[in-house]
């Protein structure tokens, strides 16, 4: 507990209340449509239950829980409609980003995209879930910085956050993982060439996984969806 009292010394208690939720829920160990209280979890993180509200509040605004009067609040669960419109936003920033890539390229930037892929298939082969998640959120990132334009990791990760359970689950298949990694190496490869033609539809096609990625979900976890 000293540990968050000394975070709570620097930030505020929903802030971090906020971040330790989004991270439970993101990383589903808290699983869709499992209740939680503000008392329960005020106690957990040994805080008052107002900035356990603002933290709830700010996840209910981000689709994450289902806040209703007079009825326990619950881990929202999957929206198709919701994940659709995100990967809608997502699709288009993320071929704007790769566009300016392109133009800015440079070989020298090539070592840091092969050591994440190389991580990647590391990932794969261990049957790593979590480190690949994580590899999968550098690469986008570094797409971004390429392009010089980090503002927009913001805007991605806003929609990616609509889909991070929803892949989570999936990348528990190792066979949806290595697609993704040969996404990415076909992206990279686009980009190294200065293929903007290209690009552009490794990115279309990299989005489009999410449609087999729901109909798995869907076939293994029913209960999950709205």
């Amino acid at each position: 507990m000293s540990g968050l009292s000394n975070l709570i010394d620097r930030r505020t208690s929903a802030d971090v209340v906020f971040d330790a939720l989004y991270d439970e829920i993101v990383s589903l160990r808290m699983l869709p449509g499992a209740k939680i209280s503000e008392a329960e979890i005020a106690a957990t993180y040994g805080v008052s239950r107002q900035p356990v509200r603002d933290a709830f509040r700010r996840l209910g605004n981000m689709g994450f829980l289902l806040i209703r009067p007079q009825k326990a609040t619950e881990i929202q669960k999957f929206s198709v409609a919701a994940i659709t419109s995100a990967r809608f936003l997502r699709t288009a920033v993320e071929i704007e980003v790769v566009k300016r890539a392109v133009e800015r390229w440079t070989d020298g930037q090539a070592a840091a995209y092969l050591e994440n892929l190389a991580e990647q298939d590391n990932a794969v082969h261990n049957h790593d879930a979590d480190a690949f998640h994580e590899l999968d959120f550098d690469f986008h990132r570094q797409l971004c910085g390429t392009a010089g334009a980090a503002f927009a990791f913001d805007d991605i990760m806003e929609s990616k956050a609509q889909v991070d359970r929803l892949c989570l689950l999936s990348m528990m298949d190792n066979d949806a993982m290595a697609t993704l990694v040969s996404d990415h190496r076909a992206i990279f490869n686009c980009l190294k060439a200065r293929d903007s033609v290209a690009i552009e539809a490794a990115v279309r096609l990299h989005m489009t996984r999410l449609d087999g990625t729901i109909k798995r979900v869907r076939e293994s976890h029913p209960d999950y969806f709205i």
